[in-house]
């Protein structure tokens, strides 16, 4: 029998779906792109950042130059940042990125290279290193670009997603970072237990929004709800943060001393791999809401643990292979839990 879990906490249902709306405006936001392409820079680093970069809506406008000795032609008005595709880093591209900085825009550097390529590039260009991208793989160079946008265009990030599909992970997996280090911080800060969980709920229920703007889903009124239904209460974060803790042991000491962070980072990563593998919002929230039944009707009588006993679902078994023996974004020290007295 399926078990719905009630609206218990005072969640603000109206702010929560002004945020979905306010997303949705963001995502139809216009995006202007300037692209600088040296003369010898390698074919297959342009062919990859031109397929990456073909929007899919008019709101999103590229301007496409050839970087030659003596000819920079300027921005247009407008411009939200500037991608600079380099071969040898001549005298043209050096001229080039001058003229760029002067109309004060977000500058990236991309190329193909090792580490020492990267500082070379830095070097001749007067570009700072972290905003010089550089590796052997097309690929990963168009990853790392997804990534560097997302951090540098923030009020435009939910209109790059829309418009070009390398961005999507990126914007997604930035917001789910955001959110679990804002519900670390609430459950750090909050004495009383229990009292942290409908602003942790709250955040959780804006992250999955962001994310499913993100990958161009609909953002209705009643998906909201239904959303809501879903995360109140705290008990999609206690399973999803259980199971991550079956898959991943090392995170144990994670969830008891901090649930809001871990179970949001892996309720976030969850639904980007159910987006990823092509489910729509509809089914994502269906995953959950089974997530949340199964949870429910494992839930282990008093004094008896039994975790170990609650099987993962894939996309939270995807956390194993992603997580390193020492995670650099787990909070190092947060208040004692029980990761799971709060709000039971």
């Amino acid at each position: 029998m399926a078990i719905r879990p009630k609206m218990a906490l005072p969640l603000d249902v109206r702010d929560v779906t002004k945020s979905g709306t306010r997303y949705t405006e963001e995502r139809e936001l216009p995006v202007r792109i300037g692209v600088y392409v040296e003369v010898d820079a390698p074919d297959v680093l342009i062919d990859a950042i031109r397929e990456n970069l073909r929007p899919r809506t008019a709101r999103a406008v590229l301007q496409i130059e050839v970087a030659e000795l003596g000819q920079t032609p300027p921005l247009e008005q407008l411009t939200d940042v500037a991608i600079v595709i380099a071969g040898s880093g001549n005298v043209a591209l050096q001229q080039a990125v001058s003229a760029v900085r002067q109309w004060r825009v977000p500058l990236v550097v991309v190329g193909l290279g090792d580490g020492v390529r990267d500082r070379e590039l830095a070097d001749a260009l007067g570009q700072p290193t972290a905003d010089v991208i550089v590796s052997y793989d097309p690929a990963e160079v168009v990853s790392r670009l997804g990534a560097w946008l997302t951090d540098t265009l923030g009020s435009k990030r939910l209109a790059l997603a829309h418009n070009f599909a390398f961005m999507r992970r990126a914007v997604a997996e930035d917001a789910v970072k955001t959110t679990a280090w804002q519900n670390a911080l609430v459950g750090a800060v909050t004495p009383i237990a229990g009292a942290d969980m409908p602003i942790m709920t709250a955040n959780q229920a804006k992250m999955l929004l962001q994310i499913a703007a993100a990958y161009g889903e609909p953002l209705g009124v009643e998906r909201v709800k239904e959303l809501l239904a879903i995360v109140s209460g705290g008990y999609l974060m206690r399973a999803v943060a259980r199971q991550a803790l079956t898959i991943v042991p090392v995170l144990g000491w994670a969830i008891k001393g901090g649930v809001g962070y871990t179970g949001t980072l892996a309720m976030g990563k969850a639904a980007v791999q159910y987006f990823e593998d092509g489910n729509d919002l509809g089914q994502v929230l269906a995953n959950f809401r089974g997530m949340v039944a199964e949870a429910a009707t494992r839930r282990p009588r008093r004094g008896r643990r039994t975790v170990a006993d609650l099987p993962a679902s894939p996309a939270v078994a995807d956390l194993a292979a992603a997580q390193p023996s020492a995670d650099p974004h787990v909070p190092p020290a947060l208040p004692a839990d029980d990761g799971g007295s709060r709000g039971e």
